[in-house]
Formats: C-alpha cells, structure tokens, sequence
C-alpha cells in the first residue's frame, strides 16, 4: 500500500514539476516575443514618438530632436546693441512702411502717415534657427524664429474725411514667427552671395491694441477696425512670404529674385456636408471664404445658404500662385449670424503641391478647428472642392475649360483676335463695343451601370433602388427602372442631357428605394461637369453621401458644341 502512494505522490510530484516548468518557459518565451516587440517598436519610433514619450522639460543636455538650434548667443549679443539697432532700424522702417499703409488707407481716411516710430527698448528674442533643404544649388536659405514682446512707440497721425486729427497710439505689440533669409547666388567673390532676400515665412502671432491718445477710439464706428485691418494687410502684402525684399550685396541684376506669378488656380466649390449645428433654433447659415495669402481683395467669399447643414455653393474662383512649393488653398466655413460676428464652423487647407498641374483634382477635406494644431477629433463637417492648377507657360500642352478661348475653332479665334486689335485700336461700333463669351455648351451622356452595397432599407433586409439624374441649372430629371430586391443592382441605362453652360452646372445623381407607398430616399452624388469637358469621357466609382454604404458606378462622356453669347 505505502508503495502503491509513493509511486501517485512520485507521479504527481513529477507531473507538477513538468507543468511548472512548462509555464515557466512559456512565461520566459513570452517575456522574450515582448522584448523583441518592444525593440522592433524603438527601431520604428520617429522623432514625433520621441517628444511624446519624453517631454522637452526631462531632455538631457545632449539630446536633441529638432534640426532648428537654439541663439543663446546671438539673443545675449543683441540685447547689448539694441539700442543702436532700435535708432538705425526705426527710420528706415518708418519711411518704408508708411507708402504701404497708404496704399491700404481704408476709404473714411483722408491720410494715415507716422507721427513717431521707435522699436523701444526690448529686443526680439530669437528662439531657432535653422537651414533649408531645398534642392538648390545655387543659394542658401535659412530660417530664424523670433519672438517679440516689445514696447514700441508707435503714433499714427490719422485725418479722417471730415477733417478730424486722431492722434492713434499702437500699443502692446505681441509678435511670433518665422524669418527667410535666402543668400543667393553663390558666387567666388566675398563675402559669398550676390544678394539677400529676406520675408516674413510663417506669422505665427501678430497681436497689438490701438487707442487714441486723449479720446476713445470706439467713438467713431468701424474706425478700430479699419485700422487693424490696414495694418495686417500692409504686413501680409508687403513682407509676408511668397513676397520677398532683395537687398543687394554686389552689382548685378537679381530680378529673378522677385516674386512674380508662376499659375493660376482654379477652384470650384462644390458643396459641405455634416457641418456643426452653430444655431440653438434652426440650422447654421454657412458661407464659405477662400484664399491663397490673405489679403482682402484676394479673398473670395461665398453667397449664404440659410438654414442648411448641408449646403451646395457651385461657385468658381480663380487665384494667382506665386509660389507651388510652399502656398496653400485654405477655406473657412462660417455661421452667418446677420448684422453680428460670424461663428467659424471649421476651417481647411490643401498644399498646392499636391496638384498635378493640367488635372482637375476633386477632394473632400475634413473641417478642423485650428490649421496651427490639425488635431481635432471634432467632426466638423467636410468640405468638397474641385481645383485645377493652370502654370504659365504650359497652356499648349493641357487645355483649360475656364480660359474664355476654349472650344473655339480656328476661324473664332483669329475674328476674336481681330476685334480685339479693332478695340485697341479705338475703331469701336455698336457691334464691336460688346464683349463676347465662350459658353461651354454641349450634351453629356450619363450611363447608370450599376450599384454596390446599397443599404437595406425594406423590412426584409432588401431594397428596391433606382436613380434619379437631374441637371441642377437645367432642371432636366431623368429616372432609372427599379431592380427589385437587390442592393448590388445593375442598370446598365444611358442618358442624354442638353447642357446650355457646362461650367456652371452639375449633375446630382441620387438613389431612392422604390415602395408601395412612396419612396425612401438612400444617398447622392453630386458631380460637376469640369473633369468630364476636360478628359472628354470617364469611368467611376463614386460613394454614396448620405448613406451608411453603398457606390454608384457612372460612366460619363462629353460631346462639345461651343456658341457665343452676348454679355
């Protein structure tokens, strides 16, 4: 019997002692695949990953995550010349800045000059620097970061038009961005460089307060802001990159250094959609206001669609590029709140770099806060547009739907050219006076294929679905059969639409399931008809707003008929 219970207690001993064993390796080989894990993780961690791990506060001395340096130095040697630079910087500041400010002067200004200009006596702190990588040979480029808090004595002598003398005090000067310094070209002469360019790059913060010395400035409406609004525009138009200031180091000819206009943009704003409710009773009433830089006559803004969430623009505007590499088309959605200030609903951008030149580009951007931060968890809504980039010099080898000779043969360019010479020439008559207009005007054939993924809207978990095509300025509607019990239906079905003004309308291409006792609507497409006059026909694959799934599969072709009309 005491040998029958050794041998179980010996088995069991042994068994335990194998299943621990067994755990301990299987825990070891774990340990081990997470070791692996963890370091394949740091050979992949970038920069960014670095920061949020280990705050800039707990750096050590040596480490350093940024290509832009820090001026311990350069800070601590200004500071002790600032007061010789503040009187030499001053009045060539003064007399340079003052023709801009009158060429900005807002109307209910009779003149708007300097009474006194001095920097004070707190220096600009400068925060980094560093050099850029831009693939050229033949110059450097460098960007310091400053930051100033001053105390400047700035007065601008203000006359309004009724011949009233405002004494106006620029006060509490906040000041964050970046500077350019471009040394080019190289050559073997010292110091190096025939000249340099210097521009403001980035404007991170510009903050002042205006008042009038002895008086209040709100006592004159729409004063406090006109002023601002010229000071900020001189500062955009006049030192802010693209634009760039030449200074001369040998003689030579730098005109190649300034800034001159390389395209043109094209943009269609198409249509939002999911904007954020700014309205406690009804909808918001969104507007939309576009640029490039902005400045006021550069900036276009939409009509106001009220009460919609889900607003359709169809509006066109074109900007100058100056520069593809660095600018960016930027778009701010508002709530229009009538005689008070608009509530921003979410703003967006779009490098232009990322647009292939001659091709029309259809995006959908996601509205965000702040452009600074793009961290915004926050649905906002989406913006839709359509950009085509035209570069000068380039017209022969892509053609450009909005130019006004487009579509016109050979024979109505040269009449074109020769009543354009006759109103040169000042030879003009009744007939020649009037400006003549290219209308795209044509037919677009639409072809339904098919449909994919279609929600289940019937209560046995099928749909019914046909389509709807209307031309929006047209009115023109055409419907497709219905395919019963089918939410991957196919159609297969062609339309013919007569379109009077291609550029200007669009086709809407909505899904509806058919039922005994109406109709329940699935989603749309809303589509413009500039990538079809361009491309002259093409085939998509387009996803369904509105709708929790589904694509609609369209075939689209263009058969052009150009006219005139009078305008």
């Amino acid at each position: 019997m005491g040998f029958v219970f050794g041998v179980v207690a010996g088995i069991i001993v042994g068994l335990a002692i194998i299943v621990a064993f067994v755990r301990s390796e299987n825990a070891r080989s774990a340990q081990r695949s997470q070791l692996a894990a963890t370091v394949a993780a740091f050979a992949r961690m970038t920069v960014e990953d670095s920061r949020k791990l280990l705050p800039s506060q707990y750096y050590p001395s040596w480490v350093v995550f940024s290509n832009r340096q820090k001026l311990t130095w350069l800070n601590s040697h200004l500071t002790k010349i600032w007061p010789y630079v503040n009187e030499a910087a001053s009045e060539l500041i003064k007399t340079s800045v003052e023709p801009i400010l009158e060429q900005y002067r807002p109307m209910i200004l009779a003149s708007l000059k300097f009474s006194k200009f001095t920097l004070g006596t707190v220096a600009p702190q400068f925060t980094g620097v560093s050099i850029i990588e831009d693939g050229g040979v033949d110059g450097v480029t460098m960007e310091l970061e400053m930051q100033w808090d001053g105390n400047p004595n700035i007065i601008l002598d203000i006359k309004t038009l009724l011949g009233v003398a405002l004494p106006v005090q620029v006060k509490n000067i906040g000041f964050t961005g970046v500077f350019r310094l471009i040394f080019k070209p190289l050559v073997n002469e010292f110091p190096g460089f025939g000249a340099v360019c210097y521009s403001l790059r980035q404007k991170k913060k510009l903050d002042f307060t205006l008042k009038v010395i002895g008086g209040d400035i709100s006592t004159i409406p729409g004063l406090y802001d006109a002023i601002e609004g010229t000071i900020r525009d001189a500062v955009e138009d006049s030192i802010t990159w693209p634009v760039r200031k030449i200074v001369p180091i040998l003689p030579g000819d730098y005109s190649d250094l300034e800034l001159k206009p390389v395209g043109i943009l094209e943009v269609k704003l198409v249509q939002a959609k999911e904007l954020t409710n700014k309205d406690i009773i009804g909808k918001s009433d969104p507007y939309a206001v576009l640029y490039i830089r902005p400045i006021r006559d550069r900036m276009k803004k939409s009509k106001t669609i009220n009460n919609d969430l889900n607003p359709i623009w169809n509006e066109h505007y074109e900007y100058i590029v100056e520069d593809v590499s660095t600018q960016h088309l930027i778009v701010k959605i508002y709530d229009s709140e009538g005689l008070q200030a608009s509530e921003l609903i979410g703003c967006a951008q779009i490098r232009l770099s990322d647009l292939e030149p001659g091709k029309v580009k259809d995006v959908w951007l996601k509205l965000v806060k702040d452009l600074e931060l793009q961290r915004d968890n926050k649905n906002r809504g989406q913006v839709h547009l359509e950009l085509l980039y035209c570069p000068f010099g380039m017209e022969n080898s892509f053609t450009n739907p909005f130019a006004p000779n487009y579509s016109m043969t050979s024979l109505e360019k040269v009449l074109k050219s020769s009543t354009n010479g006759i109103e040169a020439n000042g030879n003009e008559n009744a007939a020649t006076q009037k400006k003549k207009e290219v209308i795209i005007r044509g037919v677009l054939s639409v072809t339904v294929i098919s449909a994919e993924e279609l929600p289940a809207v019937d209560f046995m978990g099928k749909s019914d679905p046909f389509v709807v095509l209307t031309l929006r300025k047209a009115e023109t509607k055409n419907k497709t059969r219905v395919v019963n019990d089918s939410l991957n239906p196919v159609w297969n079905q062609t339309f013919d639409f007569v379109v009077e003004d291609g550029l200007h309308d669009m086709l809407i291409v909505e899904v509806w399931d058919h039922d005994t006792f109406g109709k329940d609507y699935m989603g749309r497409c809303i589509l413009t008809l500039t990538r079809v006059i361009l491309e002259g026909e093409y085939k998509e694959r387009f996803e369904l707003d509105g709708a929790k799934s589904g694509y609609l599969n369209l075939h689209l072709k263009w058969m052009p008929q150009p006219i005139y009309r009078d305008s």
